[in-house]
């Protein structure tokens, strides 16, 4: 548990105020997220026109037992002071729970589609970004291949997804983070059942290829993977034009582990550059 809720990338250097707060770390997170499971993080969900500079909403879809603010209070404001819109959306169970995204993943992707339909409405564009963490890649994975989400997408970038499958015991340690989530893994949780590797739902996602044509894919990974193992394997999609990233290639001391990935420093940046390439900026460690 200590590792789930403790790992954070090193700090880079001191940068200007930024209009949300970003915070620091999941454990900060899940805190805030227990007075108000239903509400969105600094900068999710407001109100908001795409700029040229960024014209397509990013979508940030949420993973196993989390919710909008514990998952997203790190990535979220970071990408919506660096000038995206940014939405999010309850999945897979009670909005007003803490714990969330525990329905099956088809229901969730179903979700999804209905929200990113709802996104483009809002805002008139032309397409969405998708950044997904843990199995909240899994959803969009699943969106983008089985309910025809490619055309409305152009970029994906999934954050340790469980693209393959995990284990069970994998999930049970990842429920250690969340007040209540133990109780859940099993017969209580159909997503943790989803993503057992050779579920139905993860066969249907590795039957023929997963990267959709037109979309540009990114997986990024830590290997201080303790949920989504094995570490690399279970979540890289080893297609052609896919990116597959390794946390620590960039920067190698930092600790970063599965909870921990929409918290830090390298991940923003390695999430801004694959949203924006041909605007790459300099690396965080």
């Amino acid at each position: 548990m200590a590792a789930v809720l403790c790992a954070v990338a090193l700090a880079g250097p001191a940068e200007a105020a930024p209009a949300y707060p970003v915070t620091p770390n999941i454990a900060v997170g899940i805190a805030q997220s227990l007075p108000n499971p239903a509400g969105s993080p600094a900068g999710v969900n407001v109100t908001c026109t795409p700029g040229s500079a960024h014209p397509r909403p990013v979508v940030l879809v949420t993973g196993t037992f989390g919710n909008m603010i514990d998952d997203w209070s790190g990535l979220g404001p970071t990408l919506a002071n660096a000038g995206y819109c940014v939405y999010s959306t309850p999945l897979g169970g009670d909005p007003h729970s803490v714990i969330q995204t525990t329905g099956p993943v088809a229901g969730s992707a179903r979700q999804i589609q209905g929200f990113v339909d709802e996104v483009l409405a809002k805002t008139g564009a032309g397409q969405v970004d998708l950044v997904g963490h843990s199995q909240g890649g899994l959803i969009s994975e699943y969106y983008l291949k089985l309910l025809g989400g490619a055309a409305k997408v152009h970029t994906f970038v999934g954050l340790s997804p469980t693209t393959h499958g995990t284990t069970l015991d994998g999930l049970a340690y990842l429920a250690t983070a969340f007040p209540g989530g133990e109780a859940l893994v099993g017969a209580a949780c159909a997503a943790c059942a989803d993503q057992v590797v050779g579920s139905p739902v993860v066969r249907a996602v590795n039957d023929g290829p997963i990267a959709q044509p037109g979309v540009a894919y990114t997986v990024i990974e830590t290997r201080n993977e303790r949920v989504v193992t094995p570490a690399g394997s279970a979540a890289f999609i080893d297609e052609p034009g896919v990116k597959n990233l390794w946390v620590q290639d960039t920067c190698p001391f930092d600790f970063t582990d599965h909870g921990s990935l929409s918290y830090s420093k390298t991940v923003y940046d390695l999430t801004l550059n694959a949203l924006d390439p041909a605007h790459a900026r300099q690396i965080h460690c």
